[in-house]
C-alpha cells in the first residue's frame, strides 16, 4: 500500500508557527537569552585584518599538469642554441615557441600567450619558483597546503579562516573546476579548520552548484529553515558554544544565503556583449576558461575573499602533463589566455585591479631535456618553474628571480611555495606567522614552519 504525503501539512504547521505568532516568538526570546553573540557564533564573520591590507581578494589561475616555464614565461637562448646537446644526462630540447616582448616593459612570453604578454606591463613573473616533489598529487598538496607530506587545509580556507566574508550569502572561497584535479577535492579542502571555511566547488554544466535553486516557495523554506536554525543554535548554546558546532551550523546558513544570491551571480544576461567579446565568451555558454574567468569577476565584485579557477582542460587526462607532446600546450594555451588578459583588463576597468591580487601558477614546470633525444614531450620538473601576479600591490613590469641558462635550476631569489603563500597573505594584511590554528596537539600554519615575504615584489 503505498501512502500519500499531504505536502500542505507540513506547510501548514510551519505556518501556524510563524503566522499565529503563538510559539516562534517565545522561542527566539528563549534562544535570545541563552546564546552567545551574533559575532562569537559567526565564524565567517568578516574581520579586521592585522595590519593595513593592499588587497582584498585573490583570484588563483591553477594550470593543472605542470605548464612548461621554459615554454612559456622564461625564455632560454642558450636551451636553444644547444638544443640535442648533452648535459647531465639529458639531451636538451628547444622551446617549440618564439620568445618576444609584448608589452612596453622588457619581460619577454612566449607566442603561446600573445594576451597574456601585452598584459606584462601590469604583472611581475616569478621565475625561481620551488616545489617540493615532481608528482602531481604530492605538488598540488604543497602548493595549496602548503606540505607535500600531509594533507592540510587549502590556501582559500586559511584566508576564509583569517578574514571571514563581506558577503554573508555567499561562500568566502569557491573554486571553479570542471572536472577534479589531481588530488581530488584537496584543492579546496578545509581539513581540520572549521566546516564552513571549505572551497565550494562549482561546475559549469547545467546547475554550477547543487541544489542552487529553491525546492520549495521562498516564504515556506525560510521559515521552515528559521525554525531548523532554532533548534540548532539552541543545541549548540546548550554545549558552551561548540566551534565546530557553530561552523557547522554556520555552513548550512551560507547554503541558504546562496540560494538568494548565487542564481544572480550566475546569471550572464545582463553582461553586455563587448564584455562577453572581450572574454571571448559566447552568449549563453557556461563552458571553458573564458567562463570561469568571467565568473571570478562577478563573485569578486559579490564579496568573495579567494577565487579559485582551475584549468585542466577537457578531462583530467587533457590538461598541461604534456609528457607525450608539447604541441598539447597550443590549444590548452588558446583556452586560456585571452579570459585571463580580459579578467586583468575588466578588473582595471571597474576601479578592482589594485583591490584584487591575480597569481598564475601551476604545481610544477616542464624538464629541459631528455634522456631520449627523440623526445615530443617534456617530464615533470620541481626544482625550478614560472609562476607570476599582478594587482594587490605587486609591482607590474618586473620579473624576479632566475634559473640557469637551460632553466634547470634556480641560480638566482628563490621564492619556495611557503614564500608564494607568505607573500599572498601579506598582501591581504595578514602576517604569515600569526595565521595559526591548534590541531591534534600543535599550531598549524599555511606556510608550516618556514615561508618568508617577497618583499622585493611589493609596490
Amino acid at each position: 500500500m503505498t501512502i500519500k504525503r499531504n505536502p500542505m501539512n507540513r506547510r501548514h504547521f510551519i505556518n501556524s508557527l510563524a503566522s499565529a505568532s503563538l510559539l516562534l516568538p517565545g522561542m527566539l526570546h528563549e534562544l535570545l537569552a541563552q546564546s552567545p553573540s551574533s559575532e562569537a557564533t559567526n565564524p565567517l564573520a568578516a574581520k579586521e585584518p592585522m595590519f593595513a591590507a593592499k588587497a582584498k581578494r585573490v583570484i588563483f589561475l591553477c594550470m593543472s599538469g605542470g605548464a612548461s616555464h621554459v615554454d612559456t614565461f622564461d625564455p632560454k637562448p642558450k636551451l636553444i642554441a644547444d638544443s640535442g646537446k648533452s648535459y647531465k644526462g639529458d639531451f636538451l630540447s628547444a622551446p617549440r615557441w618564439e620568445f618576444k616582448r609584448y608589452a612596453k616593459c622588457d619581460t619577454q612570453a612566449s607566442s603561446l600567450f600573445p594576451h597574456v604578454g601585452a598584459m606584462m606591463d601590469d604583472i611581475c613573473v616569478i621565475r625561481s619558483m620551488k616545489n617540493d616533489f615532481p608528482n602531481h598529487v604530492q605538488a598540488n598538496m604543497g602548493l595549496h597546503g602548503g606540505s607535500v607530506v600531509q594533507s592540510r587545509p587549502s590556501m582559500g580556507s586559511w584566508v576564509s579562516y583569517g578574514l571571514g566574508t563581506v558577503n554573508q550569502n555567499l561562500p568566502s572561497f569557491m573554486v571553479l573546476a570542471p572536472e577534479m584535479p589531481y588530488g581530488g577535492t584537496m584543492p579546496w579542502d578545509a581539513n581540520f579548520l572549521p566546516a564552513c571555511h571549505q572551497g565550494v566547488h562549482v561546475g559549469s554544466d547545467g546547475e554550477p552548484i547543487p541544489n542552487m535553486l529553491r525546492a520549495d516557495l521562498a516564504d515556506v523554506q525560510d521559515k521552515e529553515l528559521g525554525l531548523i536554525n532554532f533548534f540548532n543554535q539552541k543545541h549548540e548554546a546548550a554545549r558552551g558554544g561548540d566551534s565546530m558546532l557553530a561552523a557547522r551550523i554556520k555552513s548550512f546558513e551560507t547554503a541558504h544565503g546562496m540560494q538568494t544570491q548565487a542564481p544572480e551571480a550566475f546569471d550572464l544576461t545582463k553582461e553586455t556583449d563587448a564584455t562577453l567579446a572581450l572574454y571571448g565568451l559566447e552568449r549563453g555558454s557556461t563552458k571553458g576558461f573564458a567562463w570561469q574567468c568571467l565568473m571570478a569577476r562577478r563573485l569578486a565584485e559579490r564579496g568573495v575573499r579567494f577565487i579559485e579557477l582551475i584549468d585542466i582542460g577537457s578531462n583530467q587526462l587533457i590538461n598541461w602533463d604534456a609528457h607525450a607532446d608539447m604541441q598539447t600546450h597550443v590549444p590548452l594555451a588558446k583556452n586560456v589566455d585571452q579570459p585571463i588578459a580580459a579578467l586583468l583588463k575588466d578588473l582595471k576597468s571597474r576601479g578592482m585591479f589594485e583591490e584584487t591580487l591575480v597569481v598564475w601558477s601551476t604545481e610544477f614546470g616542464r624538464r629541459p631535456g631528455d634522456t631520449n633525444p627523440k623526445a615530443k614531450g617534456r617530464t615533470h620538473h620541481s626544482d625550478v618553474y614560472s609562476s607570476w601576479m599582478a594587482g594587490g600591490g605587486i609591482k607590474g613590469g618586473i620579473t624576479y628571480g632566475e634559473s640557469d641558462e637551460y632553466g634547470y635550476q634556480i641560480v638566482k631569489d628563490q621564492v619556495h611555495v611557503h614564500d608564494l603563500h607568505a607573500t599572498m597573505l601579506h598582501q591581504l594584511g595578514i602576517d604569515h606567522k600569526k595565521l595559526t590554528y591548534r590541531y591534534a596537539g600543535r599550531d598549524y600554519r599555511l606556510t608550516d614552519v618556514s615561508g618568508r615575504v617577497v618583499n622585493e615584489i611589493i609596490a
